[in-house]
């Protein structure tokens, strides 16, 4: 994994720098999630504090720890009710697309400096911040259960369809998504729009 040969490696300033990337990326997604459940009528996540930027109200402590550690797991779930939301299915992929959305408007803004050449002795830390929120968005973009992609394609299938896909979904989701995880196959479905991205919003070379 990268940040383990960065530690052995003595490289401090880079791991700082993914700690408060992995920060920002996890917060702003959780935090999305739960503000736009809030805003369709569903207050399960008000009440329970997490339409915040505070990272603690995000802070899974396996999950979080795994991706500080190795770059791989999960942040808080944000808890829902489609029940409270007046259209169900729009509002659940709105709340799903909301996740995804954020990190790749926190990216853009990030990578202002980094396109306009002022980023200065802030370049390793920004290119990380737009890096992994750009990871974050595309990984969770894929439509496989329990990822934001399978809720928003859950939501915008003919019901029967979806009904079945969801089926499909809660029996075999994770395994097919380990599968892809291990064989390698879903880093490079994420790589390659990240890298793409990364290039537009910096016009640079990506680093990773």
């Amino acid at each position: 994994m990268i940040l383990i040969e960065r530690v052995m490696n003595g490289d401090w300033a880079f791991v700082l720098a993914w700690i408060v990337a992995i920060i920002i990326a996890l917060t702003v997604h959780e935090f999305a999630h739960a503000k736009v459940a809030d805003m369709a009528g569903d207050p399960t996540a008000r009440d329970q504090g997490r339409v915040s930027l505070n990272p603690l109200d995000h802070y899974d402590p396996i999950g979080t720890t795994m991706i500080l550690l190795v770059g791989m797991g999960w942040g808080k779930p944000v808890p829902i009710n489609p029940a409270n939301f007046g259209h169900p299915r729009r509002d659940e992929a709105l709340v799903s697309v909301a996740g995804p959305g954020s990190n790749i408007i926190t990216a853009a803004l990030f990578a202002v400096p980094l396109r306009l050449g002022f980023a200065g002795e802030y370049g390793l830390a920004l290119s990380l911040i737009v890096s992994l929120n750009l990871f974050l968005a595309f990984f969770n973009l894929i439509p496989i259960f329990p990822l934001d992609g399978s809720h928003i394609l859950q939501a915008i299938l003919p019901y029967e369809k979806a009904r079945s896909y969801a089926i499909f979904m809660s029996r075999y989701g994770l395994i097919l998504l380990l599968v892809l995880v291990f064989t390698g196959v879903l880093w490079t479905v994420v790589v390659i729009p990240s890298r793409l991205l990364y290039s537009l919003f910096t016009d640079l070379s990506p680093f990773f």
